[in-house]
């Protein structure tokens, strides 16, 4: 029974999306079917997968039916997160009854709250991009979102705790979809509470293309490790029960 993770998706398995990362480069091409297959072959079904955001084009509940139907059919359970792309996402009480009516029984949904999963408590939040003022935000919108997110990030480590304290030998690990660190830049407002409760590995998605680059960095005690699909060349990253290692086994 393991844990796997692995961020942006992005599938477009329905007609009426029809927005498939192939455009985006050979790295892309039949990125799906590609996914399907190192699944199938890597995950069982009584494994875990957490999914940290972009996961569908989809721009309603009712239009990503396909792309979920997708993943309810892949082995083992999936935890899915929002991402910034995720615009289908809704309320959890809509999310849960909409994979209810349609048989959906291997997905669940994290937003600000844990899971107990194996010897893990999961937890974490969509986080923001430090550098979104880069693409047109105010810099007091940016703050805005940030401290937003901030509070999200302190709901989930609160839950967390929660649960820490009645599974004490559990390693709390943390989730995100944008990097709370990248390309030399810090986002305080997220390492630092990740630090004060001793969390030492953090997994995010959310960058494309950067192929040269580490699968993580280190700072604070924290290893933060990139799992975005592309990066990964679709193959789920499996979570080892100790240690700091990125690599699948």
């Amino acid at each position: 029974m393991a844990v796997y993770v692995i961020a942006d998706l992005h599938l477009s398995t329905s007609k009426d999306t029809n927005k498939s990362m192939e455009v985006f480069g050979s790295r892309w091409q039949d990125y799906a079917e590609r996914l399907k297959r190192n699944w199938t072959a890597l995950v069982s079904p009584s494994d875990t997968v957490i999914i940290p955001g972009d996961i569908s084009w989809a721009l309603t509940l009712e239009e990503a039916t396909e792309d979920l139907a997708f993943l309810n059919a892949l082995p083992g359970k999936k935890i899915l997160m929002k991402g910034n792309h995720d615009f289908w996402w809704n309320s959890l009480k809509k999310m849960r009854e909409f994979c209810a009516s349609h048989a959906f029984d291997t997905l669940t949904f994290m937003q600000h709250d844990a899971f107990c999963v194996e010897d893990f408590i999961l937890m974490g939040t969509r986080g923001w991009f430090y550098d979104e003022k880069k693409e047109g935000s105010s810099e007091s919108e940016i703050a805005r979102l940030i401290a937003r997110e901030r509070i999200r990030l302190e709901m989930s480590l609160k839950a967390a705790d929660a649960l820490k304290k009645e599974h004490p030998t559990k390693e709390v690990i943390a989730f995100f979809h944008f990097p709370p660190i990248w390309g030399g830049q810090v986002c305080e407002a997220f390492t630092a509470p990740l630090e004060a409760a001793g969390i030492s590995r953090a997994y995010f998605g959310h960058i494309h293309g950067a192929y040269h680059c580490p699968s993580y960095m280190d700072y604070g005690g924290i290893r933060y490790t990139l799992v975005a699909a592309d990066y990964l060349e679709f193959i789920p990253l499996h979570i080892p029960k100790d240690g700091k290692s990125c690599q699948n086994t």
